[in-house]
């Protein structure tokens, strides 16, 4: 199931029933998350702005996320995404589909396509795994290249509240 956009879900309690199919997590008012549901897509703006503040906010001094002269200088058609920023686009999609009590217990990605200034990358995500109240979730984020970043997130989320 999936929730209406800007509508916020959070998973609750979990059950877990026997069979891979079977499994589920409960969310809010009755909806409950399923091995094979899609979260709706996120798209986001690739500015140097965002590759820019994602660099200096990890740390990452290298010129080719945020000189384009050295970058191109060292064969990239300008300056792009580091793995971090990326990394915490990631999460954000599954705490924006989760809510923010959601714990992010593992998250494994690999980076393919750059994401330069100009693009758009749209992540998309589908439930692998339900086991109680956590949850494997496939996710993909593709530009105008082709895709970006591929891999897994294991969330949790606490029972509790709905919002």
């Amino acid at each position: 199931m999936r929730a209406g956009e800007g509508e916020r879900v959070r998973v609750g309690e979990g059950e877990r029933v026997r069979g891979g199919e079977g499994k589920r997590l409960r969310v809010g008012a009755g909806e409950r998350v399923r091995v094979g549901d899609e979260l709706p897509p996120l798209e986001i703006e690739i500015t140097r702005t965002l590759i820019v503040a994602g660099a200096i906010a990890s740390r990452d001094y290298q010129d080719v996320h945020h000189d384009a002269e050295l970058a191109r200088h060292k064969g990239s058609p300008d300056i792009f995404m580091n793995i971090l920023t990326t990394n915490g686009l990631v999460g954000r999609y599954i705490t924006d589909h989760f809510g923010p009590e959601a714990v992010l217990r593992k998250v494994a990605i690999r980076l393919g396509a750059p994401n330069y200034p100009g693009d758009t990358m749209v992540l998309t995500g589908k439930v692998e795994e339900v086991d109680g109240d956590t949850a494997t979730v496939r996710v993909v984020g593709a530009n105008g290249i082709g895709r970006h970043v591929t891999g897994t997130v294991t969330v949790t989320v606490p029972p509790g509240g709905v919002s």
